[in-house]
């Protein structure tokens, strides 16, 4: 169990300044959510700035805004959780071999390599402690999540920077439109769900978490706990998983007061949503979030900041709302995520009494 004391998140929507669920939320008609980025010079030196990527520059603010918001000068610990890293730098290097091998640029290459977020986050923090980086595709964030929660139970961390950062490119996009990963033509991500075809709709983002051992004067709610299972040959089996889970924590399903869904406009994969829901809450509030960031590898982290949100301040927003059921108490969340039906993963988030 952590304390969420503190959040800084970058998204497609106006979440960088706001410590609160943004109430004007943005519309789009595009074939992907790409975030609204802040002044960087507000947060990084310019000089520094310049030798820096738009995915290295979206981590080191995202972590700087947590940090400031739970008043931790220095953490423990610093976990990243990315399923393609830099994507834009990788394209860059491999673009300049195939013209011409000689004379390349160093820098593209150097933050290329998935762990340059978190070295570049210390670096900027002359953080010298525990430094770590999970690439396990959807499971990345997940991952991370549970290595700070090991740390913390085994009392060799106290304060944990944990993040989730991914970035989508239009040379990216046009690759994994070919396999039926994204929609094929622009849709509008306030509507959805009332496409019906198959393929997501594609974002990013950038959510560094402040999770703390002991709760403060700005925590949102603490993380119980995190579960990952990997469909192999359909042997991923929610009627045996989720129980075990939330018995775990002391928890069966009506202690379960909202259910926050992964879907993502993929017709073909949608229902195992629905069905989830179905057969363990029925008659339960239920909610989504991806319309707003889109998806990728590590939106689990634009989930847990919306759930945080959510219990901190006791507010449920209507664009989150997938019924019409409106939960009688906001005490636990269930976040349900699962990529293509094959990396499933939860995490239950508990407010503070």
């Amino acid at each position: 169990m952590a304390f969420i004391n503190g959040i800084g998140i970058i998204s497609p929507q106006k979440t960088v300044e706001s410590k609160e669920f943004p109430a004007a939320v943005m519309e789009y008609t595009a074939d992907y959510l790409k975030c609204i980025e802040p002044v960087y010079r507000s947060y990084i030196d310019p000089i520094q700035s310049r030798r820096m990527s738009r995915l290295i520059k979206m981590g080191i603010t995202a972590a700087k805004i947590s940090l400031a918001d739970a008043a931790c000068r220095m953490p423990d610990a610093i976990i990243t959780g990315t399923g393609l890293g830099s994507v834009e730098d990788t394209e860059k290097i491999l673009g300049e071999i195939t013209k011409e091998e000689r004379f390349l640029n160093p820098t593209p290459f150097i933050q290329s390599t998935y762990n340059t977020i978190s070295s570049q986050v210390a670096i900027n923090l002359k953080c010298h402690n525990y430094n770590s980086t999970y690439v396990h595709r959807t499971f990345s964030f997940e991952s991370g999540l549970t290595d700070a929660l090991m740390l913390m139970e085994e009392g060799m961390a106290s304060d944990v920077l944990v993040g989730a950062i991914d970035e989508m490119t239009l040379n990216h996009l046009q690759i994994t439109r070919r396999i039926g990963q994204w929609k094929m033509e622009p849709v509008n991500n306030l509507q959805l769900l009332d496409y019906g075809t198959p393929g997501a709709l594609a974002g990013e983002g950038a959510a560094f978490f402040l999770l703390g051992a002991e709760k403060s004067l700005s925590t949102y709610a603490q993380v119980k706990g995190v579960k990952t299972s990997f469909n192999l040959n359909g042997s991923f089996k929610p009627s045996t998983i989720l129980p075990s889970f939330l018995d775990m924590n002391d928890l069966t399903t009506k202690d379960i007061d909202l259910v926050l869904l992964g879907l993502n406009g993929d017709s073909e994969n949608d229902p195992v949503y629905l069905q989830f829901a179905n057969h363990f809450f029925p008659g339960k509030p239920l909610g989504w979030y991806k319309h707003l960031c889109g998806e990728y590898h590590t939106a689990t982290g634009f989930g847990l900041y919306a759930a945080a949100n959510i219990l901190k301040h006791q507010h449920y927003p209507e664009v989150l709302q997938l019924n019409t059921i409106n939960p009688s108490r906001l005490k636990n969340i269930l976040i349900y995520n699962h990529y293509r039906n094959v990396n499933h993963s939860m995490i239950l988030i508990q407010a503070c009494s």
